[in-house]
């Protein structure tokens, strides 16, 4: 059943449009307070990024779960994944993210963390969408929850992250730009890198609550890239606004995407004997990683897209390391979801064990060339039911024959068709994304 409120990562739209509006996420806490277990005793984390609307829906959430009987804990502006860490930490029932991640501002939404620290699962979220539509009845006034602000939320996050990268290691001597996209590791990211001795410039580190992803971050790494090369600094790191996700600069000014991430991880945790079982991508993961992975024997498999699927796929096969193309990558041997300072904390541990740069680290495959066109829809549609998307996509594989592949779907946080063409030739790979997309554009526009 598809879902009604649920994208692929939490609920997320604009700003003052259902279901993005303050008396939903009211409603919205409270029935995530009653699916989410005995209300007696029970606590929630509420963190956020940037945006200045994060206060408001702060606000009404902490109401919708006091008068489920839940008790808040706010921790502020913090990454994603911290919020997930904090709340296997503070045994609470549930982490709640308030933030769009790389959308722009005036976008906003909400992601749920179990008390595992992983995304909710399927079922849970059903149970929650049912409850929205169901009248609010407020627990009796004695039981009422109570909030909470933790002050050093952010220091035990920063000691989380410095924790996984070894204590036998340093920075000491690199210099490493850290944009921090305006965003909600706008403290932390700069403070976890410099307190592990690397002189660290910090940019998009002055977030006004309109200014998120605003060409700064992993959505507009352009900025980065020339910093690094400015400053000459030794690599760049790149997260987007929850801080969940992450791409790299080498010094170079060369862009390292998540793919690369997956592939300089793997090995640098198989050369040091600490890797075991395999690597699972996405639909969208290169083909040229599923095959510099083969060669190494080590195994690789494709989950749906979102980074909770790939967290799925890894705890059902008991693999270790897993992500998507964007920058979502899971590193299990740390920590239980994506998180773009522990990515970031890996692959410089990579750089300082090898004695390579980022540069000759991310060489090791040969990227397919791979061509991504969005297009943009008024509302979701089923793909399924249009002949002309299909015959345009069936002539596409059968001129590529082996050497390509394409892939439709919807974006599960955007109004957006993907359309990804794969081949190993470049031209190719755009005449092809591009004429697919012109008959998805022209079909769902009639």
């Amino acid at each position: 059943m598809a879902s009604k409120y649920f994208g692929t990562d939490g609920i997320r739209g604009t700003v003052g449009k259902a279901p993005i509006t303050p008396d939903f996420m009211l409603k919205l806490g409270w029935a995530a307070g009653k699916a989410l277990g005995d209300q007696a005793g029970s606590k929630v984390l509420i963190g956020k990024d940037t945006r200045i609307s994060g206060y408001m829906f702060e606000s009404a959430l902490e109401a919708g779960f006091s008068a489920a009987g839940v008790d808040t804990l706010l921790l502020g502006p913090l990454p994603t994944p911290a919020v997930s860490y904090l709340t296997r930490t503070f045994s609470a029932r549930a982490g709640v993210v308030i933030s769009a991640s790389h959308n722009p501002f005036a976008d906003n939404g909400v992601k749920f963390f179990g008390a595992d620290g992983r995304k909710l699962s399927d079922d849970v979220e059903a149970e929650i969408e049912r409850l929205i539509d169901v009248p609010l009845e407020c627990v009796h006034p004695a039981g009422l929850g109570r909030a909470t602000r933790i002050n050093d939320a952010a220091g035990r996050y920063i000691e989380f992250c410095k924790s996984t990268f070894g204590s036998e290691a340093n920075l000491n001597g690199l210099r490493i730009v850290v944009d921090c996209a305006h965003g909600a590791a706008y403290k932390v990211g700069p403070a976890v890198f410099r307190e592990l001795g690397a002189e660290v410039i910090p940019i998009g580190d002055q977030p006004d609550g309109l200014n998120i992803n605003k060409e700064v971050g992993s959505t507009y790494p352009a900025a980065l890239q020339a910093a690094v090369k400015l400053h000459r600094a030794d690599l760049g790191v790149a997260l987007d606004g929850d801080a969940d996700r992450v791409l790299m600069v080498d010094h170079e000014g060369g862009l390292v995407d998540g793919d690369q991430l997956l592939f300089v991880i793997a090995e640098h945790l198989r050369a040091r004997g600490q890797f075991s079982g395999g690597v699972v991508g996405t639909l969208m993961t290169n083909l040229g990683l599923e095959q510099a992975l083969a060669a190494r024997a080590i195994p690789f498999a494709r989950a749906n897209v979102g980074d909770r699927y790939v967290v799925a796929e890894m705890v059902r096969r008991g693999w270790m390391l897993g992500g998507e193309t964007s920058g979502h990558v899971v590193c299990g041997h740390a920590t239980g979801t994506g998180d773009g300072l522990v990515t970031a904390l890996q692959t410089v541990a990579a750089v300082r064990y090898s004695g390579k740069t980022l540069a000759e680290l991310s060489r090791g495959y040969d990227a397919c060339p791979q061509v991504l066109v969005n297009v943009r829809i008024a509302e979701k549609v089923d793909l399924d039911e249009h002949a002309a998307i299909h015959a345009a996509v069936a002539q596409a594989e059968l001129a590529m024959g082996e050497s390509g592949r394409v892939l439709l779907r919807p974006s599960g946080t955007e109004p957006l068709i993907r359309v990804m063409v794969e081949a190993q030739n470049a031209d190719a790979a755009t005449s092809h994304a591009h004429a697919i997309a012109d008959v998805v554009r022209d079909t769902l526009s009639e």
